[in-house]
């Protein structure tokens, strides 16, 4: 049998902390000094806004920019130039992801507490955010839908959506064509930790907002982490990953076409195949190598595996079960007898895909559900984008006499016992007929 080169291979029972950390440590900025240059090019672009993003277009882009922002008659050609199935596919994905988002929106609700206190919580839309599209190796019209159609459906005042430029010095025509059809309002042609910082603190071009969401690479993810403080992020969305569960039912090639679709995405991609069973593992890994004899993206796919790819064996499957919670992928595909009940006794993973029909690829572009899903076992804390990224909620508090009155004894002496006499003058006046 045909041997892949992947980072980790072996049984779980046997495998130390120490073999098994370079799956379970994905966050390579820190060992790479990523996180010194993000801080630099964000440095410069606070200091010279315009100027540093032109630098970095012709730095890093290899193109000359004539301007930083893609006018809107170049999303209506791109529109209008589409082939008709991506066209088709494109507003059918816009389709549902608005319709699973839309049913995401909170409802206010009040409480009264006790007589005469009434608690209201609401929401509000914010006002203006944008969206990060990867480009690089691939275009990704897919991730600015699932940027942009839920801002929109949350009711943002302002969709900015910055994605790399290519060659002509502008994004994909696919990214302009998805931008018309989300419903966004400006695109710029930037890239990388320039493009979150431009968002994040403005520049004569690009205005300031208040999130900033989007899958990108670890320039990306360490520039959206620098940034967290002064705008909302979703969540350090970064190289795509996913961990394949499966057990002596498991179908090989259709495990390995996931791993396969995950790798493809970026080198820096994580892949993992955990089995109950050598005999599927060992048939996985021999499906995988002749896919990727003929694989179009095949040198990406095997750096990815060579360097976060792991070939696991459980000797049971508590124990595979275990190693998946604190492996906590973005993507969890599992292909078990009883994978509806493995799907419900885990709690972290990005998104789930249950069962051999449930391809993660179905998820990435059309069922509705959000692909900006945390990554490097972020799982464990962050969700995944939603409507709610998009909105803010707030209290209204209404306090009538009685209440007041009712209150104001207990504030009275909570205040004097912290020190605060204002505060409890404040209640106390409220208090007297």
């Amino acid at each position: 049998m045909s041997r892949l080169d992947v980072r980790v291979r072996g049984h779980l029972s046997t495998l130390s902390d120490a073999e098994l950390s370079p799956l379970l440590d994905r966050q390579p900025m820190e060992a790479e000094g990523v996180g010194e240059a993000v801080a630099a090019l964000i440095a410069d672009v606070r200091l010279r806004g315009d100027d540093a993003l032109f630098e970095m277009a012709s730095r890093f882009d290899g193109v000359e920019l004539e301007s930083l922002e893609v006018p809107r008659e170049a999303w209506r050609k791109a529109v209008d130039g589409l082939d008709a199935p991506v066209r088709r596919g494109l507003e059918r994905a816009a389709w549902n992801i608005e319709t699973f988002h839309a049913a995401q929106l909170p409802d206010d609700i009040t409480v009264e507490v006790e007589p005469g206190v009434r608690i209201t919580r609401t929401w509000a839309p914010l006002a203006r955010v944008g969206v990060y599209a990867p480009g690089g190796t691939a275009a990704y019209p897919s991730s600015v839908l699932m940027g942009v159609v839920p801002a929109r459906t949350a009711g943002v005042d302002e969709v900015m959506v910055c994605s790399p430029p290519g060659p002509d010095g502008s994004p994909p025509a696919e990214v302009l064509a998805a931008c018309a059809i989300a419903g966004a309002d400006r695109l710029f042609a930037l890239g990388g930790a320039g493009a979150v910082a431009a968002l994040a603190f403005g520049t004569s071009s690009v205005p300031t907002v208040d999130a900033i969401v989007g899958p990108g690479n670890r320039w990306v993810t360490e520039a959206k982490r620098q940034v967290a403080g002064t705008v909302v992020i979703d969540s350090p969305a970064g190289p795509s990953e996913v961990l394949v569960l499966v057990d002596e039912t498991g179908d090989p090639r259709l495990a390995a076409h996931e791993l396969l679709a995950q790798a493809e995405h970026d080198p820096d991609a994580s892949c993992v195949l955990v089995s109950t069973s050598r005999d599927v593992a060992n048939k996985t890994e021999q499906a995988l190598v002749e896919l990727l004899e003929d694989a179009p993206r095949g040198l990406i796919a095997r750096r990815a595996l060579a360097d976060e790819g792991g070939f696991l064996i459980a000797e049971s499957m508590e124990q595979a079960l275990a190693f998946t919670d604190r492996y906590a992928p973005e993507h969890l595909s599992i292909m078990t007898a009883d994978a509806a009940s493995h799907a419900r006794a885990l709690r972290n993973s990005g998104t789930t895909f249950v069962g051999p029909w449930a391809s993660v690829a179905f998820g990435d572009y059309m069922t509705g559900a959000n692909h900006v899903l945390p990554t490097a076992g972020r799982a464990r804390s962050f969700s995944g984008l939603s409507t709610t990224h998009f909105i803010r909620s707030f209290t209204i508090q209404e306090i009538t006499e009685e209440g007041a009155r009712s209150l104001a004894p207990d504030v009275e002496v909570l205040a004097d016992a912290e020190g605060l006499p204002g505060h409890a003058d404040a209640a106390r006046a409220r208090s007297r007929p």
